[in-house]
């Protein structure tokens, strides 16, 4: 693993210089659903401390086994309404935000004596309907509308665009969300994350403004 990550690590420098960019300015969250909790311990241990879950169930657990290292837990899958208090008592991050009921949900949540809960709205640029996440067109409503609830932070957004071998066809898609956070913050929400690019892709999503770059195969290698 440490190969890997290493290697990893590299890419995402190569990208970040290519754009005129410091790493530092991209956090590399590890998506560990389908992988065990001492491959992320291993992870740790070589200087990995923002993980990503999509299932709750699976998350929980690995909470549990791994409380002793200072992780920063990112939920993001598809999180329904009956699943959200949990996420709301046990994670840093939310990225998945498509609906203003599952934020106002997660607010009523948050635990008091919580920090504020970070949140990204998800966005589905391409409107496929095998995927989460608001339209672009309901996104401006949906921000403004999320901004105001208290024990949320609205940090920024995210998006998983359709499959495309192309690292051209990658950037345009990639594009698209970073247009939309320079339209909103030109409204004053002050945004300052995007959450895009996968193993796949994450080169293109970084020389396109990435600052969370979501991370399995390429740093866990395949799920067994």
């Amino acid at each position: 693993m440490p190969d890997r990550i290493n290697a990893l690590r590299a890419r995402v420098a190569a990208a970040a210089a290519g754009a005129g960019r410091n790493a530092d300015s991209v956090t590399l969250l590890a998506v560990s659903k389908g992988q065990p909790a001492d491959l992320i311990r291993a992870a740790a241990a070589q200087g990995v401390t923002h993980v990503g879950e999509s299932y709750l169930a699976e998350a929980l657990g690995k909470l549990e086994a791994l409380r002793d290292l200072p992780l920063t837990w990112h939920f993001i899958g598809r999180l329904q309404a009956n699943k959200t208090r949990q996420v709301a008592e046990r994670f840093a991050w939310v990225h998945g935000v498509d609906r203003l009921k599952i934020a106002q949900r997660l607010s009523a949540q948050r635990p008091y004596h919580a920090p504020a809960l970070n949140v990204c709205i998800q966005v589905n640029l391409a409107g496929e309907a095998s995927k989460g996440g608001a339209p672009a067109a309901e996104v401006p409503d949906l921000a403004a509308a999320v901004a105001r609830l208290p024990r949320l932070a609205l940090r920024g957004l995210m998006c998983i665009p359709p499959e495309e071998p192309d690292p051209g066809r990658q950037r345009e898609w990639f594009a698209r969300l970073r247009a939309l956070e320079d339209s909103l913050n030109s409204g004053g929400l002050g945004l300052d994350t995007l959450s895009m690019g996968m193993s796949g892709d994450f080169e293109a999503a970084i020389r396109e403004g990435a600052t969370i770059v979501r991370i399995g195969t390429a740093l866990f290698g395949p799920r067994g």
